[in-house]
């Protein structure tokens, strides 16, 4: 074990320069962890990539999980298994290193063939819909991470969640994908019910229909939500209030849980 595994610094190296790869290197690397390096194909990952990564050497991907401690997956559910098992095959899995999977469909299951070698599987997807550029970091602050991991290893899986500033939350392997499916209804619906009203408005001359629905369709969302048990934004600032006061945190709103308007990352 080197240097950066012994002081729980990790060397990170990312498979797939996509929207989602590039920023949770950015946030795992501000937190101090090393950036061995990315894989990037076409000419629009490996510009995303040098954006967010501007250090970060791009390499082949056997190359790449050769010299990581930290391998993150960061590729199409479809894309996963035979990636992982391709892997394997040609021996390129290390013993003892973690490999961290963002797709939201799957559990650890996937990533069988890299245990079988060693590796430590971790199954991380963080609620939210991804620019890819630098807005990222901020609104990982706000958003809830899926996590899937063995008892033993759950611990590194969260820890790795709060050192990119998220909050995890524990999903069983047997209901990835029925969280795989809120996600995308959420999204999906979302999307579609905002391209279906700024349409609507666009064809009535309503200039800068997406701006004008800005504050009805986040207000809707927030109220959705609180009815759902997230708190909005008046009962954060309420809570907030009490904390300060030395109320008990039982004379407050329950606990949040659910939070975030980005709902999905691919």
């Amino acid at each position: 074990m080197n240097a950066a595994a012994r002081s729980g610094r990790l060397g990170l190296g990312i498979i797939g320069a996509g929207r989602v790869g590039p920023v949770l290197g950015a946030a795992l690397a501000g937190a101090g962890h090393a950036i061995v390096g990315i894989s990037a194909v076409s000419a629009e990952s490996r510009e995303r990539a040098q954006a967010m990564l501007p250090q970060a050497p791009i390499l082949q991907v056997p190359t790449l999980v050769e010299r990581s401690e930290l391998v993150i997956l960061a590729v199409p559910d479809r894309e996963l298994p035979s990636l992982v098992a391709g892997l394997a095959a040609t021996e390129t899995w290390q013993s003892g290193q973690l490999v961290l999977h963002t797709a939201p469909g799957h559990g650890v299951g996937v990533l069988r063939p890299a245990a079988e070698a060693g590796a430590i599987p971790l199954a991380v997807h963080p609620a939210l819909e991804f620019t890819g550029t630098s807005l990222d970091l901020s609104r990982l602050g706000e958003s809830w991470f899926a996590v899937t991991a063995s008892t033993p290893v759950l611990p590194i899986a969260q820890a790795l969640v709060v050192e990119m500033g998220g909050e995890p939350v524990v999903i069983a392997e047997e209901d990835r994908p029925a969280y795989a499916e809120a996600i995308a209804t959420a999204t999906a619906f979302s999307r579609s019910i905002v391209e279906q009203s700024t349409g609507i408005l666009a064809g009535i001359g309503v200039e800068n229909p997406g701006s004008f629905l800005s504050s009805l369709l986040r207000s809707a969302v927030d109220n959705a939500l609180t009815r759902a048990g997230a708190p909005s934004a008046l009962d954060v600032s309420l809570l907030d209030e009490l904390n300060e006061s030395g109320a008990r945190p039982g004379d407050g709103p329950a606990d949040d849980d659910g939070r975030g308007w980005f709902l999905r990352g691919e």
